[in-house]
């Protein structure tokens, strides 16, 4: 699966670097090609030497050394790898890839690089779980960066947590079973996937507006699924705390019914329709052309239906696969059962939001997936593999 593969290396200063030895020489007997670029501070752990021993290619630590060829050395790399892996992946260069920041060699090669990028953090785990830290790797993730994660143990620093580096045969592993998935499964390659997200608004006036605390994670994830598999994604996207997904066509909106003009314009080209959206069920029936005052005594404001975009679809659905979600707090498969029938589903993916790790802003979720022969429930779980299996299912159902 490697042979022949062009892999970039990034090795950066944090103890666990001469882990990054073994896991070169196990890529090199797997007859991949490694290039590898150090930060200063990873010099301090392991020498370059070591490197250059294994891979047989000169490894790369200063930006503005005497090059050992005419190319410029970042871009020559940048274009030559076919996967470009960081690990140890210290706090400090997560942040830069995540903000853009390139000021050494190892930022400046992952910024020009188009390749496949896996990183492998390991740091302490109080750094690890910093909000910070964490804000930065599901920033990656969202633009499609893969992570290995770490693990639990004793840190070299003495804490017990998780922040260390996984043995390096895990890693391997991960990476082939990360390249397995992408290269193998291209089920949805020519499809069309329509694919809503985040949350509507509703104005009050022009200073307030109504809203849920949909975070779009989930509809996100789906998106980002269904175009590794080699669909044609076009998102919908409400009010979302979410990047931008390069390579897939973005409509922002912010009403419900402003999602309805969109899902309609594209529904009739189709394959399939999932609809991980929030939109709000209500709307006031009159929107204040200037800011309400505050007086005494409560305010009363009287609410009109928005339009219900999932019944308008399966009333609309020929051959396209169409699925829809269920937000609920109490009764989740009764009512979850109702809205599958009634608004002419393949299948609902109902869920507690009322759970812990469920539902709005989490990264996991606990669903229950239903259609006509029953229902399945799965255990808590990252939104990123919820989505796999969603559109697993929702394959099986294309003609």
């Amino acid at each position: 699966m490697l042979k022949g593969k062009d892999i970039v290396i990034g090795v950066t200063g944090g103890i666990a670097a001469y882990k990054a030895v073994d896991v070169v020489s196990k890529l090199i007997k797997l007859n991949a090609n490694v290039d590898v670029i150090m930060t200063e501070a990873a010099t301090k752990f392991v020498t370059p030497l070591t490197f250059q021993s294994l891979a047989h290619n000169p490894v790369v630590v200063d930006m503005f050394r005497e090059p050992v060829s005419w190319d410029i050395e970042h871009i020559a790399l940048a274009k030559k790898a076919d996967i470009f892996l960081v690990v140890p992946a210290t706090a400090n260069i997560i942040g830069k890839i995540a903000h853009g920041i390139a000021d050494d060699m190892l930022s400046t090669t992952i910024m020009a690089s188009k390749a496949k990028k896996i990183i492998v953090p390991a740091m302490n785990t109080n750094m690890y779980k910093n909000v910070i830290v964490q804000e930065n790797i599901e920033k990656l993730k969202s633009l499609d960066y893969k992570f290995i994660n770490p693990i639990s143990g004793k840190l070299a620093c003495g804490d017990i947590g998780e922040g260390k580096l996984p043995d390096p045969q895990d890693i391997i592993d991960q990476i082939l079973e990360i390249i397995k998935n992408d290269e193998s499964n291209k089920d949805l390659l020519d499809k069309k996937v329509l694919v809503t997200a985040g949350a509507t608004i509703a104005p009050l006036d022009p200073v307030r507006y109504l809203t849920n605390h949909s975070s779009g994670k989930m509809g996100y994830e789906i998106a980002k699924e269904a175009k590794r598999r080699g669909a044609k994604v076009i998102l919908v996207s409400g009010h979302t705390t979410q990047n931008k997904i390069d390579g897939i066509e973005t409509i922002y909106i912010d009403t419900t019914e402003e999602m309805l003009e969109q899902v309609k314009m594209h529904f009739d080209d189709a394959d399939m329709v999932i609809k991980a959206a929030a939109p709000l069920d209500y709307r006031p029936k009159i929107v204040n052309d200037n800011k309400i005052k505050k007086e005494d005594g409560g305010l009363n404001v009287e609410f009109v239906k928005t339009p219900d975009i999932l019944k308008t679809l399966g009333q609309m659905k020929k051959e396209q696969v169409l699925v829809g979600f269920a937000a609920e707090t109490q009764e989740l498969l009764k009512n979850a059962q109702k809205k599958l029938e009634q608004k002419n589903l393949d299948f609902i993916v109902a869920n507690d939001v009322s759970k812990k790790g469920a539902g709005f802003k989490e990264n996991t979720n606990i669903v229950t997936i239903i259609d006509k022969n029953g229902s399945k429930a799965y255990s808590i779980m990252e939104k990123s593999k919820i989505a796999k299996i969603i559109v697993d299912k929702a394959c099986k159902y294309l003609k």
